[in-house]
């Protein structure tokens, strides 16, 4: 699997070039996901699944939050990934690794899980 970066719903243009800016040197795929692809498994759209033929595009509310999945990249280069991303002031709280578990999530279900486990370290919040 080529290595890749899944960015959901990241709105602010200048939040984007950063995030282009701090990514751009590791050579990863840097892949947008449309709204209309929210009824896809992480995994179909970080390539690794087939798609189902009768796939209906999503036609829901938006995420509340930007999210980020990284994808088949190595524990050394994605320390180095979020290094980049925090020194240029990229604060998305909501990131992941693609595991074989949430590979078959929806990204609606992945930032459900993420925004709970965020809640439960973040009680005050």
């Amino acid at each position: 699997m080529k290595e890749t970066v899944l960015v959901f719903h990241v709105e602010d243009k200048g939040i984007k070039l950063r995030i282009e800016q701090a990514l751009f040197p590791f050579h990863v795929r840097l892949k947008k996901v449309p709204l209309t692809d929210y009824n896809k498994t992480l995994g179909q759209i970080a390539g690794i699944q087939d798609e189902a033929e009768d796939h209906e595009s999503y036609t829901g509310e938006e995420l509340d939050s930007s999210m980020m999945i990284f994808a088949g990249i190595p524990d050394s280069k994605l320390n180095q990934m979020l290094r980049s991303l925090r020194e240029r002031k990229v604060q998305l709280p909501y990131k992941a690794v693609l595991t074989p578990t949430n590979t078959n999530w929806t990204p609606l279900e992945c930032f459900e899980e993420l925004k709970r486990e965020h809640e439960a370290m973040n009680p005050s919040k």
